[in-house]
């Protein structure tokens, strides 16, 4: 492993979750990415990095218009830019080279088909957030809290407003811990001394490899 003086900056990017009214509820679009590349076995959101052509007058403008293109590219869909709800920002640990510092918006399906390309993304779903998690897909663990915020919307029109504390910032900080690894979080007993071995609240994903076995919050 790299030291982190020694690793790239991250870069900045973007990720859209998008939403629509199900029979029963919240759903959301998941995506399988291919068995290579980035996150390859996954399952994620549309997203992917900030580009040098994307518009903006700074980091968090050009992240929308990522937003909106990769939902594009990606399956086919329009997104409003205006219909963006800024929902959370996530920041690495400094421990592999190649990391994103990305902004995840929520946005209302446009009715649209849902068209992927077969090859960098090789399926689509539309789950609602407690089957997502029930499944234990191989997620990343930013897509997992995600959906584990998701848990207490019902409907999109309960989303319009984003988070009723505002956008959550995720400075994640990465131990060894009980023959693996975790992810910890602000409000983790751990977070500030970076010792996961610390008694009282958790804000947490355990790992095994590179897959989350587990999210913990409270």
């Amino acid at each position: 492993m790299s030291s982190p003086a020694d690793l790239p900056p991250a870069r900045p990017a973007a990720t859209v979750a998008i939403v629509r009214d199900g029979e029963a509820g919240l759903e959301v679009l998941l995506l399988e990415r291919s068995a290579v590349g980035a996150f390859a076995g996954m399952w994620v959101f549309p997203g992917g990095r900030v580009d040098d052509t994307d518009a903006g007058a700074d980091d968090f403008e050009r992240a929308r218009t990522a937003a909106v293109r990769e939902a594009q590219e990606e399956v086919g869909l329009t997104v409003d830019p205006a219909a963006l709800i800024p929902w959370a920002h996530w920041t690495p640990p400094p421990v592999q080279p190649k990391r994103f510092n990305t902004w995840f918006f929520i946005a209302p399906w446009s009715g649209e088909e849902v068209v992927v390309d077969g090859h960098e993304i090789v399926a689509h779903q539309w789950h609602a957030p407690a089957r997502a998690v029930e499944a234990d897909l191989p997620m990343a663990p930013p897509t997992l809290v995600t959906l584990h915020q998701l848990l207490g919307f019902d409907r999109v029109e309960q989303l319009a407003g984003g988070p009723a504390l505002g956008v959550e910032r995720f400075a994640t900080k990465h131990a060894p811990f009980d023959g693996g690894a975790v992810l910890m979080w602000h409000g983790d007993a751990g977070y500030d001394a970076g010792d996961p071995t610390l008694p009282g609240p958790r804000h947490r994903a355990r790992l095994d490899g590179l897959r989350v076995a587990g999210y913990e919050r409270g």
